[in-house]
């Protein structure tokens, strides 16, 4: 878990070099996956189940603009880690401007308009009845702290593409500590409801982004730009932006999937059942954390090597990315298959003198939340092909083929199944849409990935 030089990347063994950026990276998904696993708990236990609605509404569009710079992060630390690679040092810092200004002009404008907008945003995506008003408290704060998520999340893909793990999983498990102890502040101590949660939140952006800005402002960093290289070289952009559309429009497919959830579950069983995917979501985000890591740690290794045209490391660093990938998502399933029912409860209030109304809400997310978890991570061992597979097109700069197996899942198989399966299947359609979606996009990935193999990696 030590920190390398970018050059390592290509010299040492790919199954000490993957286990050296994977664990930094799955170890900061974990914590900021906990983060939003404890902090739902909090707010359930000490707010009500109607306010972990409320944010699960939020989420796909704050993180829809935060994804903005995670997109501009990822697409830009592709080029930076095949420049290091081919020693084009002087492009690394011109992309890493870029992505800095790039990044600004594109979130702070889509907060102005997201603030303005608001009224109209929040139904939209599912925040109607008694969801509307906390919902609306939460994303108007947590609004304000986005930009500097994004920054953060631009950052921590740059500190990962110089081979320095460590210190990307610092920048990510920072917030998520922060979070947590303003949680505990301003909901239990201060009982500030739905505003305090929003403002813990908030707090979490800007520790993380204050300690972003401190390791490239140090000699930590390899990458020391000056003001020219905020200038916007337009070749550079574009490289960026057909790289890291790829990740938006992941992120984009995300939102939409929340959306089309939130309303379809709304119309099947009210306030209840949306916040049943409000648990389901949680476990999304948490239980496939050391899959993400390995995904993680295998971008900067594969781009790397592959710009130093070894791609023997490459074709190495993908068979290995897949088995232990594979082994820790089976690990993940077994977990969720036995335990669904004691997960569910932990978001639910136990205290005393809770109204009727969230009563019988709690009684039907406890009886619904075991079913919906076992479908829609019933496909859960086999993803590792699907997700090692479209992160080699990008970590290689192949923008065209990334993006279409991004897109894979959730726009081309999973979207049009949860429009379908619900009108003959009710409830059931929306949860066997997933596994359903995750086989399907298992195989064409795979398939594309063998044919990319066999042609490239010779």
């Amino acid at each position: 878990m030590t920190n390398i030089s970018a050059e390592k990347l290509g010299t040492q063994p790919i199954g000490k070099l993957l286990i050296n950026q994977a664990v930094p990276a799955s170890i900061g998904i974990l914590v900021m996956s906990l983060n939003v696993l404890v902090d739902s708990i909090f707010v359930g236990n000490w707010i009500g189940s109607i306010a972990i609605a409320a944010i699960n509404v939020v989420l796909p569009v704050s993180f829809f603009i935060a994804a903005l710079g995670m997109s501009v992060g990822i697409g830009g630390s592709s080029i930076i880690s095949r420049a290091l690679g081919a020693n084009l040092h002087e492009k690394a810092l011109k992309t890493f401007g870029n992505q800095i200004a790039l990044t600004l002009l594109i979130t702070i404008t889509m907060v102005i308009l997201g603030l303005y907008y608001v009224d109209a945003i929040i139904p939209a995506f599912g925040g109607k009845g008694t969801i509307f008003e906390p919902a609306k408290v939460y994303y108007t704060i947590v609004l304000y702290g986005v930009p500097f998520l994004a920054l953060c999340m631009l950052g921590n893909s740059v500190i990962r593409a110089e081979g320095k793990p460590k210190f990307a999983m610092i920048a990510m498990i920072i917030p998520s500590i922060g979070n947590l102890i303003m949680d505990y502040v301003f909901i239990y101590i201060f009982d500030c409801g739905m505003a305090g949660a929003a403002w813990a939140t908030t707090a979490g952006y800007l520790l993380c982004f204050s300690y972003v800005f401190y390791f490239f402002a140090s000699k930590k960093s390899e990458l020391k730009i000056n003001i020219t290289h905020l200038k916007f070289d337009f070749p550079i952009l574009k490289e960026i932006a057909s790289l890291g559309f790829v990740t938006m429009a992941r992120q984009a497919t995300t939102s939409i999937v929340y959306l089309l959830m939130n309303n379809i579950l709304f119309g099947l069983g009210g306030e209840a059942m949306v916040a049943v995917y409000a648990i389901v979501g949680r476990m999304l985000m948490f239980a496939l954390f050391p899959v993400f890591g390995v995904t993680q740690g295998f971008l900067p290794i594969a781009g790397y090597n592959y710009g130093a045209k070894k791609y023997q490391r490459v074709r190495l660093s993908i068979n290995t990315a897949i088995k232990y990938a594979s082994i820790l998502a089976t690990i993940v399933f077994i977990g969720l298959m036995i335990f669904p029912s004691e997960i569910a409860s932990l978001f639910l209030s136990t205290k005393e003198g809770i109204s009727e109304t969230e009563l019988a809400v709690n009684i039907y997310v406890l009886e619904h939340s075991p079913f919906a978890m076992r479908m829609v991570f019933a496909a859960t061992p086999i993803i590792a092909l699907q997700l090692i597979g479209a992160a080699y097109f990008q970590a290689i700069g192949k923008a065209t083929p990334a993006l279409l197996l991004t897109l894979t899942r959730q726009g081309f198989f999973f979207i049009p199944l949860i429009l379908i399966l619900p009108s003959y299947f009710n409830e059931l359609g929306v949860w066997i849409s997933f596994p359903i979606a995750d086989v399907l996009a298992t195989i064409v990935t795979g398939y594309f990935l063998r044919k990319e193999i066999k042609k490239d990696l010779v």
